[in-house]
């Protein structure tokens, strides 16, 4: 699937589709339900699909020192959106130019212009345009203006209100891996390129594959059942750290994911690393010895939690 620049004119194989607009963040079941109903379109009509997103996320423009939020990279959304059957991702950079940008002119110009979009799907909450000017209403008015469709898709809800990323990070900050994971329909999954670290795990007899956690929402602290989706599609069970490790001095934030009977060189290789289940939060112990006895007993956790989870590659759904 081809990612586009949004900020610029697209190329004419892309143009007159049908463009999915939103955050995507997650892109879990609401925005799935957003998707499909462009693709739907799309193929209908007989136009490319098209899902567009923004990057950086607005927020991260308005407020920079916001704690890290993203539940995907690009690369992850670029992934999930081809399996939803889209054609391309078209990337909003979003800057200070993009913020003040009036919803009018972002139709016009960006939707309009530079996709050439025939059509537009979004959810019915979104707002868009600078000082959020911009709603469904506005879209659809001036959508109208240009020969462009316009299509609002309600929210996806389950017995506790409106599926949303808040709701999935919310959920993940309490260590509650079954409910995002269920409102993303996949485990939520950290990518990331393994780096060389204080060789601990190693010395301890359980070696780690280390990875910074960059702009990923951080879920509560602890250990957790993981499934990590290895280069040549491999996949492997563990168990991994996420936070400070406060029993070495000096703290330092990883992920730190131990592979089960897995004896090979990761480093400097780019692993996607599953969150299955919370076993316990962080603990500083009084020695090496208590910290290994707690060690095994965290991957013995791990096998029977995971043992009941369907072995296979990281996909969505």
């Amino acid at each position: 699937m081809e990612r586009l620049d949004g900020n610029a004119p697209i190329s004419d194989a892309f143009r007159g589709g049908i463009v999915a607009l939103g955050n995507f963040d997650g892109v879990h079941a609401g925005h799935q339900a957003v998707i499909g109903k462009a693709v739907a379109l799309a193929r209908a009509r007989g136009v490319p699909a098209l899902v567009a997103t923004f990057d950086p996320h607005p927020v991260r423009h308005f407020a920079p020192d916001a704690p890290p939020f993203r539940l995907t990279t690009l690369d992850q959304r670029q992934r999930y959106l081809a399996e939803a059957g889209a054609d391309a991702m078209v990337v909003f950079h979003f800057s200070g130019t993009l913020a003040n940008v009036t919803a009018d002119a972002f139709v016009t110009d960006w939707l309009g212009g530079h996709l050439g979009a025939s059509g537009v799907v979004t959810g019915e909450d979104f707002t868009f345009g600078k000082g959020r000017g911009g709603n469904i209403t506005v879209l659809r008015e001036v959508a109208a203006t240009l020969g462009m469709s316009c299509d609002a898709v309600g929210p996806v809800c389950d017995e506790d209100g409106p599926i949303s990323s808040s709701r999935i990070r919310q959920a993940l900050q309490s260590g509650d891996c079954e409910t995002a994971n269920r409102l993303l329909t996949r485990p939520f999954a950290v990518e990331g390129t393994v780096q060389h670290g204080d060789k601990n795990g190693r010395k301890l007899g359980f070696p780690t594959a280390n990875i910074d956690m960059g702009n990923y929402l951080r879920p509560r602290y602890g250990i957790y059942a993981v499934r990590g989706l290895l280069p040549h599609d491999r996949v492997v069970d563990g168990a991994a750290n996420l936070g400070v490790r406060p029993t070495f001095d000096p703290p330092k934030e990883l992920l730190e994911p131990h592979f089960f009977d897995f004896k090979e060189d990761l480093y400097d290789q780019v692993i996607e690393v599953e969150f299955h289940a919370f076993i316990r939060p962080e603990k500083k112990f009084d020695s090496m010895d208590e910290l290994m006895k707690q060690m095994d007993r965290d991957c013995d956790t791990a096998r029977t939690i995971l043992n009941s989870c369907a072995s296979g590659p990281l996909s969505t759904g």
